[in-house]
């Protein structure tokens, strides 16, 4: 285990750094987003590829890291060369070279890449640590945990594509997104990752080993809810778009529910 942790966490700091270069060049870190998602992919998998053998958890969690993980990236990479600069990003960095009179390079290394860095592996931690021990047959937990997660990837993927569609109409200009899986929750995508990660941890939890990665979704959860996920957009979209504060009023955060009246 150590070994394995040891030299995923060595991979993934020789990605970052590679990316931090890049984002030097470019002026812009906000690519970062999609490899928040990539980057786990590529945990999962060479924690797959270190192990002499596999069971069926690690067959499962690496395949669930890959649908989802793939699916997001790209999407995410798509969104940012359609829109460019993302604002939170050069906000973060404008506030890092204020604060502490730092360059780009600096501001964008420790404010940026290097907390992205500690805190996808530790939202990773339940598809690495989940395939280490070798098993023999899924069970009922990680067969439910296996269908939340599906679930999950799945209703994630519709929310997004549904606002990108929404997006895409001119005429939606200013307008809040309120159709399809947006009329029952504000954040549906972040809904339906959160069912992701915690239907992977389960699948992990039930190896044994894999219940000490329950850091993974509770982070995941609280960023989504606390820190970078929700109160980065509800503000802006409240500043920027008229109806939002009465679709706020009768729209669950995050659980899907029917609208208030």
């Amino acid at each position: 285990m150590t070994s394995i942790l040891l030299t995923n966490f060595a991979l993934s700091a020789a990605l970052f750094l590679m990316l931090w270069l890049l984002s030097i060049r470019l002026k812009d870190p906000s690519f970062i987003d999609a490899w928040w998602a990539l980057g786990i992919v590529v945990l999962a998998w060479a924690t797959y590829v270190h192990l002499p053998a596999h069971g069926p958890h690690a067959l499962v969690l690496v395949v669930l890291a890959t649908l989802w993980g793939g699916r997001l990236g790209l999407y995410l990479l798509w969104r940012w060369r359609r829109d460019g600069k993302d604002r939170r990003y050069d906000a973060l960095v404008a506030t890092a070279r204020e604060k502490h009179g730092w360059g780009f390079a600096t501001s964008s290394l420790l404010w940026v890449f290097g907390p992205q860095m500690l805190l996808q592996f530790i939202v990773a931690l339940p598809v690495m640590l989940g395939q280490i021990p070798r098993t023999e047959t899924l069970g009922l937990i990680g067969a439910v945990g296996a269908m939340l997660a599906l679930f999950g990837v799945v209703y994630e993927a519709i929310a997004d594509a549904q606002l990108a569609r929404f997006k895409a109409d001119p005429a939606n200009g200013g307008k809040v997104m309120e159709r399809g899986l947006w009329r029952y929750s504000r954040h549906p995508n972040y809904f339906g990752e959160m069912c992701a990660w915690w239907g992977i941890y389960f699948v992990a939890a039930e190896t044994g080993l894999g219940a000490w990665s329950l850091p993974g979704p509770v982070l995941l959860t609280c960023l989504l809810t606390r820190v970078s996920g929700a109160p980065t957009t509800e503000p802006h979209l409240g500043r920027t778009k008229p109806d939002y504060e009465a679709y706020k009023a009768r729209t669950s955060a995050f659980i899907p529910m029917p609208p208030r009246r």
